[in-house]
């Protein structure tokens, strides 16, 4: 069977963004390595993947190339219902499909701290939580839960329940269809979209074409947090931070 279209893009993805990018043009200069431009290429190739991995690098792209969005004043959300939203809609992040300690699969870090901020605003504005989540390309044809399924646990975990499911989506375009379908059923237009801020200007623009009243209720940004020079020495969450935010930028090209 050919793969998708969606799955062709999991590729794509994977190959134009850190850290195969640059690990590719060093590879490149290897051979073309008695020329001159193999050096430079070699050179280049691993002075974008150090840049890449700083956190440092990661915080300016994020407020460089994508459209900035502003988190929801404290004050503001307890009053959500008041302001016309009728809904909270949380986007999942991926889902960790094995986790040995607890038996079964778990919302992956993105996952379960969107849901954690989403379950937030409901206890406190007292609106219903919907959740978007299937299997997404990068594992499809993969015997894994869906993201919509783990999340129903650890959100009841947490006290609260989801009132509405997708859980067959496998992107961000596909969750906002579906969630239009199911929540235009119960006379739903208006409603707050938690996110991470980086994944937040599409997925608001996706909603709205979908037909939602949006109010953006981004979470997570990337900004530093460390001590300065520590900011310019590569790790693992500047490097993750960089792919999310290139890859974002890219999707909206």
């Amino acid at each position: 069977m050919m793969p998708a279209l969606g799955e062709f893009k999991a590729i794509a993805a994977a190959l134009l963004l850190p850290p195969a990018s640059p690990l590719l043009l060093a590879t490149a200069g290897l051979l073309w390595l008695r020329h001159g431009v193999g050096r430079l290429l070699i050179a280049t190739g691993l002075v974008t993947l150090w840049l890449l991995s700083c956190n440092a690098v990661a915080v300016w792209l994020a407020q460089r190339v994508l459209p900035q969005v502003s988190v929801l004043e404290p004050s503001r959300k307890a009053q959500l219902g008041a302001s016309g939203i009728q809904a909270i809609v949380v986007l999942g992040g991926g889902v960790q499909p094995v986790a040995p300690e607890y038996g079964q699969a778990q919302p992956n870090a993105s996952t379960a701290a969107r849901l954690r901020y989403g379950i937030q605003l409901a206890k406190r504005s007292g609106l219903p939580l919907a959740f978007a989540g299937g299997v997404g390309w990068s594992n499809a044809g993969q015997a894994v839960p869906s993201e919509a399924s783990t999340a129903q646990v650890f959100s009841v975990e947490l006290g609260v329940t989801l009132r509405w499911i997708d859980n067959q989506s496998r992107d961000t375009a596909e969750n906002a269809a579906r969630m239009h379908d199911l929540l235009a059923a119960a006379g739903i237009h208006h409603i707050a979209l938690v996110t991470h801020a980086w994944h937040m200007p599409r997925s608001q623009a996706l909603f709205e074409t979908a037909g939602f009243t949006v109010l953006p209720t981004p979470m997570g940004f990337v900004l530093p947090s460390e001590r300065p020079l520590l900011e310019w020495l590569p790790s693992a969450h500047g490097l993750t931070a960089s792919r999310q935010v290139l890859r974002e930028w890219l999707a909206l090209r």
